[in-house]
């Protein structure tokens, strides 16, 4: 599966404050990237914590729910695009996480 786009995680964990996240977002990279997910029920079979939420997205929780971290995923062209990297408190103020 092909993330785009990694910069947007780096960019992530290099701001002040969130270099916490750094090792799990890139686990959570190394991961995604060495599959080819055939349906979000593989990524939240392997994910435990992560839900699906409609739309071709899935919500993952980074740092024991510390930050939240949204993908909208094409499984016919292996493709998973970031559309949401930030604190539980910046997620919980999306009014459509579908449409995000």
């Amino acid at each position: 599966m092909r993330i785009i786009a990694k910069s947007t995680l780096k960019a992530f964990w290099g701001k002040p404050g969130y270099q916490d996240a750094e090792q799990q977002l890139k686990a959570w990279y190394k991961v995604i990237t060495e599959r080819d997910w055939q349906t979000p029920h593989e990524i939240t079979g392997y994910f435990n914590d992560a839900d699906q939420v409609g739309n071709g997205r899935i919500v993952f929780n980074i740092c024991r729910n510390k930050y939240r971290l949204i993908v909208f995923f094409r499984y016919d062209i292996y493709i998973g695009y970031i559309k949401f990297i930030g604190t539980h408190a910046q997620y919980d103020k999306i009014s459509d996480i579908k449409k995000i």
